[in-house]
């Protein structure tokens, strides 16, 4: 792609996110998402693939429904109270559509049927910004509107998200299709809470866009699609190997990794707010994720591919793709659990 266009694209990804970020406009926000949603159509389509395209198609026709029904509800909204703010979503079929609308944006479930064939049919850095940047923008409306939608409607979405997150990574040999499900669970543990305490919706937003990061550029480097292809990576670098295994394991929420930090203080507040039932069957959701995460370890650092002798030295082939950016990223996915005081001193 052009150097010029795809900066002009890039930036306006930056630009839609922006505009979302700083409106109280339905109208004003909705204009952002539909920026953000056409600047990434073209990264998509970018290789010509017929999956690619086929991905680009799918992921275009869902964002355009979503589209549809945010604006069709703030209209209904501003029809029935007089306003278009954000925080005044008073009317209740309006906060449902609104809700809806914003859990088919970002792949909440049920409505999360688009997210995996679409990240399948993706490269992982357009993959990476979909599992990402591309999230920012809703959950930020979602934030916003999230005191005028039922508290029920929200808790069922997370719990959904989490079960169906944990068990539709079970049976995948696709890491494209098992990170899609990995980002619907943590959506889930990060929607449920967000009615009782934002600043840990925040955190855990936080937290996933690091190991994330840290595991598609992992992907990258390795050029890795499969489960299988996972037993070349420790002829390849072991060291790397075992950082980007602990990287696996901080995502499912392993102690002492940072992605332990996020569900800890997510099941104490549900337990402090006498939601001890709920806060079970998310922990026991975890467990479901921790095992398709186990299944990708045990390929990196357990298996050895069946290899002739002249192929078991990859490692000597040099890379020429930088990893500074890796190197930080899988730092903050590992190191931050003890710095957890800290930071919710800083939340609260």
């Amino acid at each position: 792609m052009n150097p010029y266009v795809l900066m002009i694209l890039l930036s306006s990804l930056g630009l839609g996110t922006t505009l979302t970020f700083a409106s109280s406009h339905w109208l004003l926000a909705w204009m952002g998402l539909e920026i953000n949603t056409l600047a990434i159509i073209p990264l998509m389509a970018q290789h010509h693939h017929p999956r690619a395209v086929e991905a680009t198609t799918k992921y275009f026709l869902t964002q355009a429904t979503a589209a549809a029904m945010i604006l069709f509800a703030g209209s209904t909204n501003a029809w029935i109270t007089g306003t278009w703010d954000l925080t005044n979503m008073m009317n209740p079929l309006a906060s449902s559509l609104v809700i809806t609308a914003l859990a088919l944006k970002i792949g909440l479930a049920p409505m999360h049927l688009w997210m995996p064939e679409v990240l399948q049919g993706l490269d992982l850095t357009t993959g990476l910004i979909l599992s990402t940047w591309q999230k920012l923008a809703p959950l930020t409306l979602i934030i916003q509107t999230a005191q005028n939608i039922d508290p029920m409607l929200l808790t069922m979405l997370g719990l959904l998200s989490t079960l169906i997150g944990g068990w539709g990574g079970l049976n995948q040999t696709q890491l494209r299709k098992i990170l899609a499900y990995s980002s619907i669970a943590h959506m889930g543990w990060m929607v449920i809470v967000l009615q009782y305490a934002p600043q840990l919706t925040l955190l855990a937003l936080l937290t996933y866009i690091f190991m994330t990061s840290a595991a598609f550029l992992t992907l990258k480097l390795y050029s890795t699609t499969k489960i299988n292809a996972l037993a070349l990576t420790w002829s390849k670098s072991p060291i790397l190997s075992a950082t980007t295994a602990l990287v696996l394991l901080s995502l499912a929420g392993l102690p002492p990794l940072t992605g332990f930090m996020p569900k800890w203080l997510i099941l104490q507040e549900l337990t402090k707010q006498n939601f001890p039932i709920t806060a079970t069957i998310m922990a026991l959701a975890a467990l479901l994720g921790l095992y398709f995460y186990l299944r990708l370890c045990y390929a990196m650092t357990l298996t050895v591919s069946p290899n002739i002798i002249n192929s078991m030295m990859p490692w000597r082939i040099s890379t020429t793709q930088t990893s500074l950016l890796l190197a930080l990223l899988t730092t903050t996915a590992l190191g931050l659990l003890p710095l957890t005081p800290a930071i919710l001193t800083l939340t609260t």
